[in-house]
């Protein structure tokens, strides 16, 4: 087989990483629009040939997303969660649920082991914006809350690929999460996996928080099989 060199230069390769990296950053924020194909050339100083390699790039992996004629967005913080994302596509909710099991009774292992004070007081305040969302029916601030407190545990565990893997969860977690609501009699407010994960957190009661975790998420696999 004949291998033909690549055409990618330096510089493209070099826009690539700077891309990447204000994706990464946060400076363009998730599920946003990225500034202009003008503003990008005049603020890389590159060609328009170049920087579309770029973005190319970062579309390739899943981190962007080229909307035809209504721009460039974000789709993805890293390369992982961008493959993942993809991959999520093409398995069932039951294959997904297994996969976050082993990676949350982990994050809550780690968790308990290495969290912060300060990363208690942001789960503490998480779960209150959660109740207070669930109350006033604003399901989309509930189910916001609801992950960004799953996310916060996976930061607290200290292993950043560990939460790079989970943040990879976001949209599928989000997703699962708003068909739950519409569930009769479900409780948007469950005590385990949540709370009393929190407590054992707190606690650095590693084998409670785990305990807590399968609970939840037992409970989630028994919704998935009704």
């Amino acid at each position: 087989m004949v291998l033909v060199p690549s055409s990618r230069t330096p510089l493209a390769d070099e826009v690539t990483a700077k891309l990447r990296a204000m994706v990464h950053s946060g400076e363009w924020p998730l599920h946003q629009r990225i500034p202009s194909e003008t503003e990008l050339m005049a603020g890389l100083g590159v060609s328009r040939g170049t920087l579309r390699e770029g973005i190319k790039a970062l579309a390739h992996s899943g981190m962007l997303e080229v909307r035809r004629g209504d721009g460039t967005y974000v789709r993805a913080t890293s390369e992982i969660s961008g493959a993942a994302r993809r991959m999520y596509q093409d398995h069932t909710e039951e294959h997904i649920l297994e996969v976050r099991l082993g990676l949350d009774t982990q994050a809550a292992r780690l968790a308990a082991r290495n969290a912060t004070d300060d990363d208690v007081s942001a789960l503490r305040a998480l779960l209150t914006a959660r109740d207070a969302a669930w109350s006033a029916g604003d399901y989309e601030a509930w189910a916001q809350a609801d992950w960004g407190f799953h996310e916060r545990v996976a930061q607290a565990s200290g292993n950043p690929l560990l939460h790079e893997l989970y943040v990879s969860f976001g949209a599928a977690f989000h997703q699962d999460l708003l068909k739950q609501q519409r569930r009769a009699g479900f409780d948007g407010r469950p005590h385990e996996g949540h709370d009393l994960l929190a407590d054992a957190i707190e606690a650095r009661d590693e084998d409670a928080a785990v305990g807590t975790v399968n609970r939840n998420l037992n409970s989630c696999a028994e919704w998935l099989a009704g």
